[in-house]
């Protein structure tokens, strides 16, 4: 049994590599981080955040507080058991992707789905991505910046929270009493989880079907998961992530935006991404 487990884990831990692998070379990690640079610069873009921002700060301060209180201190003591002196790092890195999650759960559930939306939407209007967007969206017409020119939803955005995605983020917990390793599995697996929660706009724009979907992100599935990766990371940033979920939208919508240009590869990669990336556009 022990060596079936065994030979299970090395099995498990071979694919996870490969396909981080595969995430690097494709690329989309940089999204976000062109995420960052757009928002920063496109100040229309601010407004749906600014309009949330007291109570998503307060919701994401009171969880960090509660998880680093209740939380933090127990994990490490068992982690010391398997990890040693890195049980202390570890354990905080494990009560940050905690609260993220909780944090992410409440707050895109009940506080700023729709300004997520509306960020989204917006940065598709900003680029031009206006076929896409009139499928879901009323555009008003004008010379008003990006937001303002957003109309009426014609299709309810974002499904809510799926209990099976903490379920499964409940599963892979266990990876991080692994040392070092077992934290990158579950960094790893948890971005491979969230990538394609970020084009959940994108998929019902497209109208696409379960089936359409799921083939679309098999086919991007190293794309998705690089996302993923970057886009976590970020989003763990303790006070930072509610801005980091704001900027990810944001880099979220311009990788749409290249797809509906033609502009990314099988692969995920916009051929000029990387020289691009941190050039405002």
């Amino acid at each position: 049994m022990a060596d079936r487990v065994k030979e299970v884990a090395v099995g498990e831990a071979e694919r996870i590599k490969q396909l981080t692998s595969d995430a690097a070379r494709s690329g989309a990690y940089l999204y976000p981080i062109k995420g960052i640079v757009y928002f920063l610069s496109h100040r229309p873009l601010w407004k749906p955040l600014a309009s949330k921002l007291v109570p998503t700060l307060t919701l994401g301060l009171g969880i960090t507080a509660f998880m680093f209180i209740f939380a933090y201190l127990p994990q490490a003591a068992l982690m010391t058991f398997t990890q040693g002196p890195l049980a202390a790092v570890s354990a905080a890195l494990l009560t940050l992707s905690e609260s993220s999650t909780l944090f992410t759960v409440l707050s895109k559930t009940f506080l700023v789905e729709d300004a997520l939306v509306d960020t989204f939407d917006g940065t598709l209007l900003s680029k031009n991505t206006t076929d896409l967007l009139s499928s879901g969206r009323q555009i008003k017409s004008g010379t008003g910046d990006s937001i303002a020119r957003l109309g009426k939803l014609i299709k309810k955005p974002f499904a809510k929270f799926s209990p099976d995605a903490l379920i499964r983020y409940v599963m892979y917990l266990p990876l991080n009493f692994i040392p070092v390793v077992g934290t990158i599995m579950f960094i790893v697996l948890a971005g491979r989880r969230s990538g394609p929660s970020f084009h959940a706009r994108y998929f019902q724009l497209k109208g696409w079907n379960k089936a359409q979907k799921e083939a679309h992100v098999g086919e991007f599935k190293a794309a998705y998961t690089s996302f993923g990766i970057a886009a976590t990371l970020l989003e763990m940033v303790p006070f930072a992530g509610i801005g980091f979920a704001f900027s990810n939208a944001v880099g979220a919508a311009l990788w749409a935006s290249d797809m509906e240009s033609g502009k990314v590869t099988a692969h995920g990669t916009s051929p000029d991404l990387k020289r691009q990336a941190m050039k405002a556009e």
